[in-house]
């Protein structure tokens, strides 16, 4: 492992234990919730979108989980505060593991991409392309 990765390593850490963008916002235009059932990891993602109704203007996280999945929350919503929906939805898995920066394991994955599957789930749910069924009860 050379020093790059040592350096990217401290960033996953530092985001980890210093998220940017984490809480709660008030009267998000949308708001979603999502888990990686096989770790326990959950991310809930606040989106405000500016009057045009496709700008992310501002971006907030909550939620527990790994080290990996929370510092790719931190680090996702710095990346798409500004960014429209429709980059949003642009956005793949190795966009995100770019921007962790470290080989992530097959096992870890789902961990560094909840959020951003969160982000994405939760613009089309309000755009109305995923519908929620409010019928089911567990």
């Amino acid at each position: 492992m050379g020093l790059g990765s040592d350096m990217y390593r401290q960033q996953i850490l530092d985001h980890y234990k210093n998220p940017r963008n984490y809480g709660e916002l008030e009267e998000p235009t949308f708001s979603h919730t999502g888990e990686n059932p096989t770790c326990g990891d959950t991310i809930q993602i606040d989106v405000v979108l500016a009057d045009d109704e496709e700008t992310i203007e501002r971006i907030a996280f909550s939620g527990d989980g790994c080290a990996i999945s929370q510092a790719s929350a931190s680090l996702l919503t710095q990346q798409l505060q500004g960014m429209t929906v429709a980059e949003l939805h642009e956005l793949d898995r190795d966009d995100v593991i770019d921007m962790l920066g470290v080989e992530i394991s097959p096992m870890r994955v789902k961990c560094a991409v909840l959020a951003e599957k969160v982000a994405q789930d939760g613009a089309k749910i309000h755009s109305g392309d995923i519908e929620i069924d409010t019928t089911q009860t567990e």
